[in-house]
């Protein structure tokens, strides 16, 4: 598996960058770098990646900014890296779609753990499951704008949704109209890894229904011993 694993290291640090890098071609993985957001972006240009390995503290456009617009058109996994280690920077990343989180400093091997478990979660993920590409869906009435996160109804009335049910409906609404078992909704990341279990997917789709009132049950449904399907037309622009 490491053999066929491209991974993007993005650190501003360039000694930490060259050690994480030789650590994990010797690992077996195929490794290119970047110290900052613009070198990022011109690597993911030139080359086609498995898992980006990504510093919080950046200069320029931080880890977490980095990682959301990452997030907002596409699937890629991400394991955050940061010199801090307060749970509220762990949240912030998991939040803004990190796949997992480890503060600095760190055993190589640990990191190595997370990479092999979150490139295992990622291609444990149907083939035929491809997300689609849009800034905002309509449907049902609704309509969710993925830049600012945001979640309409027909009048106009806002309602602003966390970074983890934000993160569910973008899923459920990428793959509208087909049933997404909780297996594969944790291997999407619809929950953070601390989380990864189907009790932790059935909270967050209970809490995701009431966003919608009376119409939640309807519009998200539960397909007994499948999973739960995204019941409406989608629209995306």
């Amino acid at each position: 598996m490491d053999t066929q694993a491209h991974l993007l290291v993005v650190d501003d640090d360039p000694e930490l960058r060259t050690l994480l890098a030789a650590e994990l071609r010797k690992a077996g993985f195929t490794v290119s770098a970047a110290a900052d957001g613009p070198a990022m972006r011109r690597e993911l240009e030139r080359a086609s990646f498995d898992l980006i390995i990504l510093d919080l503290n950046l200069p320029g456009e931080s880890g977490l900014t980095l990682c959301r617009d990452l997030r907002a058109t596409s699937q890629l996994p991400i394991v955050m890296l940061t010199a801090r280690g307060e749970p509220i920077d762990r949240v912030l990343g998991l939040e803004m779609g990190a796949d997992d989180y480890l503060a600095k400093p760190f055993e190589p091997r640990e990191l190595l753990a997370r990479i092999r478990n979150v490139l295992r979660r990622s291609r444990a993920m149907p083939v035929n499951l491809e997300p689609l590409a849009a800034s905002r869906a309509t449907f049902a009435g609704w309509t969710l704008d993925f830049e600012h996160r945001q979640l309409s109804d027909t009048a106009g009335r806002v309602t602003m949704l966390s970074g983890m049910e934000f993160r569910l409906l973008r899923l459920l609404i990428d793959y509208a109209n087909r049933v997404l078992s909780r297996e594969q909704l944790l291997n999407l990341g619809a929950v953070p890894q601390g989380d990864a279990n189907d009790r932790a997917i059935d909270l967050q789709i209970s809490r995701l229904r009431a966003r919608f009132g009376a119409q939640g049950s309807e519009l998200i449904r539960t397909v007994r011993y499948e999973g739960y399907v995204l019941a409406a037309a989608v629209t995306l622009s």
